[in-house]
């Protein structure tokens, strides 16, 4: 189409593999924030959503929306950033950028919603699962100033200290499929 947003182009992509791939030639054309621990979230992302749809199936999300989201989301986030303004900003100035790549107000708030720094009410159940995954990603992964945690102990630190007192109406599941993995691990 002659008029085809970039939005329009990543959304009627339905290969998440594709998806990728684009989101690499975009890095390359714009300086997005894309790199490993996008895909290692991405990843997360689809198996959680995958199961989901397997032991949930009364949660009804648009897979498609979700890993696009979880893509995206990030794009605007400073790496390795210690200015708390950066690190409070950088979804809200995101979803403002992803506004003017034709992407709609909710896939906006729902990129938005990775975390609680932009207050949201009606938080969408897209972003408890960008929330969740980000969270949980995060943790595992090394850090300048720390090694990543064991999926264990990141997952009692995301329910006991990062969510603790917060409305992720995902949480229990997310909890389930965690402890799912960790007694399919070989």
């Amino acid at each position: 189409m002659e008029n085809e947003s970039f939005a329009d182009y990543i959304l009627n992509e339905k290969d998440w593999g594709k998806k990728l791939e684009i989101m690499y030639y975009l890095k390359k054309k714009t300086g997005i924030y894309y790199n490993n621990s996008v895909i290692f979230k991405t990843l997360i992302t689809k198996m959680f959503l995958d199961y989901l749809k397997s032991n949930n199936p009364e949660v009804k999300v648009d897979e498609n929306v979700v890993i696009t989201a979880r893509l995206l989301c990030d794009c605007l986030k400073v790496e390795n950033s210690t200015n708390i303004e950066e690190i409070k900003s950088y979804a809200t100035k995101g979803a403002e950028y992803l506004s003017s790549l034709g992407f709609d107000d909710r896939f906006c708030k729902i990129c938005e919603g990775v975390n609680r720094y932009a207050i949201q009410e009606n938080r969408a159940i897209e972003s408890d699962i960008l929330e969740l995954a980000d969270q949980f990603g995060g943790m595992l992964l090394d850090r300048p100033e720390r090694v990543g945690f064991a999926p264990d102990e990141a997952l009692v630190l995301l329910q006991f200290r990062n969510l603790k007192d917060k409305n992720n109406k995902l949480l229990p599941q997310f909890v389930n499929f965690i402890n799912f993995l960790q007694k399919v691990e070989v």
